[in-house]
């Protein structure tokens, strides 16, 4: 049995894609971002990211800054499973009925000063679901919103971006 499994995996060879060639200019620019992060802040950045009714397209590119190649963790910009332990709320999806009062609970629970970016084109105008008996549409419907990245979904390096435009609009 172990023989045949052994030939199938020589006859089919390897099957997964090379990495992404994100170009050398981004990856200079997503460092860049990252340490000019640090210098407002001063300490770490910790984010609580909310999934209010996504496709989970954005979720994909939110986890891809967890990757090697933007290393977020590494340099202090870090992922946390409660809201009280959080600086900023990254909001996904258009609000769906269901998840109105959660996320209004999940912002409440987040301490003082606290930023909300809302990630992707549903979380930032209702994309294509927009208002229905099912959603509240955007984000800004239901907290308050300080930045919105857009894009379907937006790439990693912009969503970094708007990390930054948002850090950088509170401190100023």
């Amino acid at each position: 049995m172990i023989w045949k499994v052994v030939h199938q995996i020589v006859k089919t060879g390897v099957c997964t894609e090379p990495a992404p060639d994100i170009g050398e200019a981004a990856q200079v620019e997503a460092a860049r971002i990252q340490a000019e992060l640090l210098d407002i802040l001063g300490q770490a950045l910790t984010i609580r990211e909310v999934d209010a009714g996504s496709c989970n397209g954005c979720e994909l590119e939110i986890n891809a800054l967890g990757n090697p190649y933007y290393n977020l963790e590494g340099l202090g910009i870090k992922f946390v499973a409660s809201p009280r332990h959080a600086d900023m709320l990254l909001v996904t999806g258009p609000v769906s009925r269901n998840m109105e009062t959660a996320l209004r609970r999940t912002f409440e629970a987040t301490p003082e000063p606290k930023l909300v970016v809302a990630v992707g084109d549903c979380a930032c105008d209702g994309g294509i679901f927009g208002e229905s008996y099912a959603t509240c549409g955007r984000v800004s419907n239901v907290i308050p919103v300080d930045e919105v990245i857009s894009g379907c979904p937006p790439p990693p390096l912009a969503i970094l971006r708007g990390i930054l435009k948002a850090v950088r609009r509170r401190v100023v």
